[in-house]
């Protein structure tokens, strides 16, 4: 599983002393109003940045990193990932996973415990989010990602358990 989580992306900056509007990607603003320092990764490159402030705006959250002091400095970091260890994730409620452990998951038959392929994605979609799973011959299939067709979800054995077959054809 893996440590570090994609946990917002960076906006257009915001007011004139080098603020940028952060989108969170789990909809919850509490755990990244806490951090005082973050990971950004942008255009391939990792770089650690201390938080001066931060405050909640709405559904997103303002932040000024060091070294930024106005809208011009602010609006290099834009389209930046805001990377956050799984301490500092935004914490899960009774059937809720992160994104990243349920990639890789074998996708298993209910039936007869068949491994069908692997889902290498999830997608959010207008009506829910989607599972892309490769299957075993290469073909690529698309599901929702909802208990009529995933009767388990079981990170820590490796696997989802897919009801019907069907839904892959």
């Amino acid at each position: 599983m893996p440590d570090t989580f994609v946990a917002g992306i960076v906006g257009a900056p915001f007011a004139l002393n080098g603020f940028v509007k952060v989108k969170p990607l789990s909809g919850e603003t509490a755990h990244l109003l806490k951090l005082t320092s973050v990971t950004l990764r942008q255009d391939g490159r990792e770089r650690l940045l201390d938080i001066e402030e931060s405050a909640a705006a709405g559904s997103a959250v303002l932040m000024r990193f060091a070294g930024c002091l106005c809208p011009e400095d602010a609006g290099v970091l834009r389209g930046a990932e805001l990377l956050v260890s799984r301490k500092d994730a935004a914490p899960l409620h009774d059937g809720e996973f992160y994104v990243e452990d349920l990639k890789g998951l074998a996708v298993v038959s209910a039936d007869d415990g068949e491994i069908l392929g692997h889902i290498t994605a999830i997608i959010e979609g207008g009506g829910g989010d989607l599972a892309e799973i490769r299957l075993n011959d290469g073909k690529t299939r698309l599901v929702p990602f909802r208990k009529e067709f995933f009767t388990g979800i079981e990170p820590e054995k490796g696997q989802v358990l897919l009801k019907n077959r069907w839904v892959l054809e």
